[in-house]
């Protein structure tokens, strides 16, 4: 299937790859029960993967895009490591050997952002499920914090500690999206400076909104396992293959 290479979002022109020049981002990820992970993205048709056995990967991230062309916006994502669609079954590679040779990917279960335009591009182009939400950043402490409200109601805070500083390495995902009963799959690069990491540093809380609800059927807020932090980062984002 061919892919096109350029978009018409709010009367502007969008080509592909979109380039995004610089952003910040902090992510944090949580070990939850795979069977309840599989319960909440089974409308996907992916399969959830597991690092330990009966256990997966949710990954909440925020991130403060300065210079792209979407514009400027603040973005949250929920994500679930997924074993890639279509690929040999787990049981034919060691768990190490799985994630270097490139099986495992990134499905976007939720992605509110702060601004119109990249909400619509966002689904227009990937069908990423971006929605419209505040979302308050406050990065100038040692201490970064984010806090995500929809429709006036809290949704979650998330204050992430910074870590050792650690090699940055160029690296390419491939991100899975699902809307209108379409799954997509694009592939996003990203090129990243001022990279920290550590074991937990984070520190989770949820209000009553529906995704906190689905937060909590993970068994969260819990303890992180892991925590990493991006000062800045350039990305680049391809067309979206249909499957």
């Amino acid at each position: 299937m061919s892919r096109a290479s350029r978009y018409t979002i709010q009367g502007h022109d969008v080509t592909i790859p979109v380039e995004v020049r610089d952003a910040s981002a902090h992510m944090a990820s949580f070990l939850v029960p795979a069977a309840a992970a599989q319960d909440l993205i089974g409308y996907s048709g992916l399969e959830v993967a597991e690092p330990l056995p009966g256990r997966a990967v949710c990954s909440l991230a925020f991130m403060r895009y300065l210079d792209s062309d979407l514009g400027p916006y603040h973005e949250v994502a929920v994500a679930f490591l997924v074993r890639h669609k279509g690929m040999e079954p787990a049981s034919a590679l060691t768990k190490a050997a799985e994630v270097a040779r490139g099986f495992l990917g990134a499905f976007i279960h939720q992605l509110p952002v702060n601004q119109e335009f990249t909400l619509e591009a966002g689904r227009g182009i990937w069908g990423f499920p971006k929605f419209l939400a505040d979302i308050d950043l406050d990065l100038a402490g040692r201490v970064a914090r984010c806090e995500l409200r929809h429709d006036g109601e809290f949704v979650l805070s998330l204050a992430i500690r910074p870590g050792v500083s650690m090699p940055a390495r160029g690296s390419s995902v491939d991100a899975y999206s699902h809307a209108d009963g379409v799954l997509r799959r694009t592939s996003w690069s990203m090129e990243p400076t001022g990279v920290r990491a550590r074991p937990t540093g984070a520190v989770l809380t949820l209000g009553d909104h529906p995704i906190a609800k689905e937060l909590r059927s993970l068994g969260l807020p819990g303890r992180a396992v892991f925590s990493s932090t991006i000062d800045h980062v350039r990305m680049r984002f391809q067309a979206p293959d249909e499957l």
